[in-house]
């Protein structure tokens, strides 16, 4: 995914990508019923489809930015070419993307399972994390 962070007063105002690496936690009751199950909060394949879906099918290989007077230019010209550009009212920051992906995420859980946190690798030494 790619992005760029309009008006900061650094290399990340350039359009940039990154290989992100989205960490997801969830909680819950284990499943006391005897079987293959038991003791299970949630079988891993549910909530890497939940994250998949919601955030992965839209997000991988696209690009982020800000919608601002001055983007507004830039997005359509963008869209006129590339089918993955996300313009958004909010900064494209790792710590605004974790809580527009929970909120993506929880949407499409398991019912009972809840979102315990998240965490977004940007770089290899530059991590955030949401503890819901």
């Amino acid at each position: 995914m790619a992005h760029a962070l309009v008006g900061y007063d650094g290399l990340c105002s350039q359009i940039h990508g990154h290989s992100y690496l989205l960490e997801v936690t969830v909680e819950g009751p284990k499943a006391q019923s005897a079987g293959a199950k038991m003791g299970m909060v949630v079988d891993f394949k549910e909530v890497k489809r939940a994250v998949e879906e919601s955030v992965v099918a839209d997000y991988d290989h696209s690009f982020l930015i800000r919608r601002t007077e001055q983007t507004e230019e830039v997005i359509e010209v963008l869209r006129r070419h590339f089918e993955r550009i996300h313009a958004l009212d909010w900064q494209p920051t790792s710590e605004n993307l974790l809580e527009h992906f929970a909120t993506l995420i929880e949407a499409r859980l398991p019912e009972g399972v809840r979102l315990h946190s998240l965490r977004l690798h940007e770089t290899a030494t530059s991590t955030a994390e949401l503890v819901l």
